[in-house]
């Protein structure tokens, strides 16, 4: 691992007039309005939804249940400086429809982040993955390490199975007696039959731990239930099968270990984490010290949704890291 370094109360005063600008400059340009697209894949076809201007960045979604939205105006907020490219992976949100969650498979989901990039004609964009999406990120890096310019793991997910038990192990400290109340909901006949205001009370326990701050936690919430609503309970049963699938290509395999196979990576990687995740910082550390020369940024007083809770620091991490020269 290349640098670590800690973004602070006093980094963010100082990039606040920076962002302020950058968001003036977003409401004065109309050309970078969104645009969306649907990319052919097999019987189906993804979601796309395109914005901003200048360096391209694929955006990889977490869940693996959810869709993009919930990135949501946030990450929007870099299009003065980037072209974000989001899409929907297979069977989630927008790209849900005739899928059949025992035809998506990590595989799968690695084929059509290829495709997607194919599709936007690009050789080599940045690749940015938060939580889960980082996870896919890593494995699409060390299948195609040629095919990304850069690689940003936002919050990043375990990319081995002991890191697994040590997030599970701190989840249920964390968590402390709402546990109990979560497996109560989660074998409900309401949350098992899909319904979304049974799944946005469960979520609400999960993700209580993994912000900082009220006012941010009731945002993501409040974006949440809109999507589950919008999902019905079809979709939230088809990401929910499809999520347990990839688990079992992933966490659940006998031995799942990246960390030796990310020691042969040479591609220019920062990892994001907050002082506040509910995934505990070691294993950004871990992921930031098998990938030579990555970079690890720190950010106080952030939880696990770095982009709608330190949205100044992630765009000074972004910065910095991107217009590094590349050794």
């Amino acid at each position: 691992m290349k640098l670590r370094f800690t973004v602070g109360p006093l980094a963010a005063s100082l990039v606040t007039a920076f962002s302020q600008h950058s968001a003036r400059a977003q409401g004065a340009d109309s050309s970078v309005n969104a645009s969306e697209s649907r990319i052919p894949v097999g019987p189906t076809s993804l979601y796309a939804r395109s914005t901003g201007r200048g360096q391209p960045v694929i955006v990889l979604h977490g869940g693996p249940d959810f869709d993009h939205r919930y990135l949501l105006p946030d990450l929007d907020q870099l299009k003065d400086q980037f072209r974000l490219i989001y899409y929907d992976q297979r069977g989630r949100g927008r790209s849900a429809e005739n899928v059949r969650p025992e035809d998506v498979s990590l595989t799968s989901d690695l084929d059509d982040l290829d495709k997607v990039r194919q599709y936007f004609r690009l050789d080599a964009p940045v690749l940015l993955g938060h939580s889960w999406g980082a996870l896919l990120a890593l494995e699409y890096a060390l299948r195609h390490p040629t095919r990304m310019s850069h690689l940003i793991l936002m919050n990043p997910a375990p990319a081995s199975a002991g890191d697994v038990a040590v997030l599970r192990k701190a989840y249920l400290e964390k968590l402390g007696a709402d546990m109990d109340r979560q497996r109560e909901i989660v074998a409900s006949p309401a949350y098992q039959a899909g319904d979304p205001e049974a799944v946005s009370a469960r979520y609400r326990i999960h993700f209580k731990p993994a912000l900082k701050r009220a006012k941010d936690y009731e945002r993501l919430m409040g974006r949440m239930k809109a999507a589950f609503f919008s999902q019905g309970k079809e979709g939230i049963l088809k990401a929910r099968a499809i999520e347990d699938r990839l688990y079992r290509d992933t966490w659940e395999m006998p031995g799942y270990n990246l960390m030796p196979k990310l020691r042969s990576l040479r591609i220019a990687t920062l990892v994001i984490a907050g002082d506040h995740d509910f995934i505990p910082l070691e294993i950004a550390e871990h992921i930031g010290h098998a990938i030579p020369n990555a970079q690890l940024v720190r950010i106080e007083d952030c939880g696990h949704f770095a982009f709608l809770e330190c949205a100044d620091e992630v765009r000074r991490a972004f910065n910095d890291f991107l217009r590094r020269p590349r050794e």
